[in-house]
């Protein structure tokens, strides 16, 4: 009767867990529908005197487009340039607009992945196992160059926070999962993924 119950709720908490980003997105999307579309129509229906379901997010993409435009000319990239500037000169503010930009520009290559691979490293205590993401490596010069892997560990259930080690390649094990096998891991607390390790 345990194993029973204990099966029921771990596909119950597997069905919660893959529900959630359908209702996240359909949340998003009636956000975006009750607070800009509809009000906009409303303003447009009264200083135009027509309007149409869909306006609201139409003008949003198109003052998107229009940022991106500007952005890649060059009268926009000075005055990002000036922006910039100014930003480093406010201590908080310019760590955070330097990371939005480094993970900016990192994400806008679509041809340079953030994470190669996913591994096993032990950490904290030997025999501890957790998951972690090569994201390059470095030449260690002081051990006749040896190269060393860089390992993002994240932090459960927000795969954004963690922290880096530097380990041999030896010290590393092969889950054999993909990359999205070991997020979905990690942001479910280990609820969600493989049920084996290679």
């Amino acid at each position: 009767m345990k194993a029973v119950i204990r099966h029921i709720k771990k596909h119950v908490i597997r069905g919660l867990f893959a529900i959630i980003p359908i209702a996240l997105s359909y949340f998003a999307v009636k956000f975006l529908y009750t607070t800009i579309d509809q009000r906009v129509v409303i303003l447009v229906d009264r200083v135009l005197g027509f309007s149409f379901p869909g306006l609201g997010l139409l003008l949003v993409l198109a003052a998107l487009y229009v940022l991106g435009l500007v952005v890649s000319n060059v009268i926009g990239k000075q005055l990002f340039g000036v922006v910039e500037r100014i930003t480093t000169h406010i201590p908080f503010i310019r760590t955070t607009y330097k990371v939005g930009q480094q993970v900016g520009s990192t994400l806008s290559l679509p041809e340079k992945q953030v994470f190669k691979r996913a591994v096993l490293v032990e950490y904290l205590k030997a025999g501890t196992w957790t998951i972690g993401f090569v994201t390059g490596t470095v030449i260690d010069r002081r051990h006749e160059d040896e190269e060393l892997l860089k390992v993002y560990i994240p932090t459960p259930p927000n795969p954004l926070s963690g922290t880096m080690v530097f380990v041999k390649e030896s010290q590393t094990r092969d889950p054999g999962w993909t990359i999205e096998e070991a997020l979905k891991a990690i942001m479910s607390g280990g609820i969600i993924g493989p049920d084996d390790l290679k």
